[in-house]
């Protein structure tokens, strides 16, 4: 899921860019504690990070992001950025590299659920969709079993 300000722009704090990479196994604790620290669920997230991408200030994560990939579709999820680097563009820059995995991977359709951020994701190509339209492995994700409220906006965006 993802929550207001989490999925916003965002710098690295020290006045530097941070350096958007791949997330590696080690960074589970980092972006956990970047989740639980944004009121974001942590249910389902792999220890290995696999399909996610990370910013990093010097030593820190200062945001995440990351993908579930079920064949042609994935959900988008754990999108979060530090408090003290937000504003910078981060957010953004976080979310074009994971697009880009997702290409890369074979994915032509990304969805998404949020409870704050529905206005910040049409830039990427997101539009809201009925719950309904989710293709039915997508349900078997923790966000959709309970992580994220039934409330939650969900969006949906084509990838060319």
């Amino acid at each position: 899921m993802t929550a207001a300000g989490s999925e916003g722009e965002g710098g690295g704090g020290n006045g530097g860019a941070p350096r958007v990479r791949a997330a590696k196994p080690d960074d589970y604790a980092a972006v956990a504690g970047l989740l639980a620290g944004a009121g974001l669920p942590t249910a389902g997230l792999s220890p290995s990070l696999t399909d996610f991408v990370v910013a990093a200030a010097g030593d820190n994560l200062v945001g995440a992001v990351g993908l579930e990939v079920y064949g042609a579709a994935a959900l988008l999820r754990s999108a979060v950025v530090a408090d003290q680097a937000r504003g910078r563009g981060v957010g953004a820059a976080l979310v074009d590299r994971l697009l880009e995995h997702a290409r890369a991977r074979g994915v032509r359709q990304v969805y998404l659920l949020t409870t704050t951020a529905e206005d910040w994701f049409p830039r990427f190509g997101f539009t809201r969709i009925a719950r309904q339209a989710v293709p039915a492995a997508l349900h078997a994700s923790a966000e959709f079993r309970g992580a994220c409220p039934d409330s939650a906006t969900v969006m949906q965006a084509t990838l060319a």
